[in-house]
């Protein structure tokens, strides 16, 4: 799937991946690809971006929003630091 992060600066990160692992406003969870359409709120915490199952980047992002539709996750931080 797609997935971009970006930030009111920049964009942060755009190419494909695994999934991403996200930290929800009532806790952590994940999208992998062909995941379902869903708008969620993010809290602080740690985001894990899954480029292939063996391999991932982390980042620590301070609350935003995430959209998930048509295999395209876009991740919209106020803040994040690798």
């Amino acid at each position: 799937m797609l997935l971009e992060i970006l930030t009111p600066e920049r964009k942060l990160y755009s190419g494909e991946v695994y999934g991403v692992q996200l930290p929800g406003i009532d806790g952590s969870f994940e999208v992998l690809d062909k995941h379902a359409p869903l708008i969620a709120a993010l809290g602080k915490g740690g985001m894990k971006i899954l480029k292939d199952k063996n391999s991932a980047e982390h980042y620590t992002i301070s609350g935003g929003f995430v959209e998930v539709l048509n295999n395209k996750a876009t991740v919209l931080v106020e803040g994040a630091a690798k």
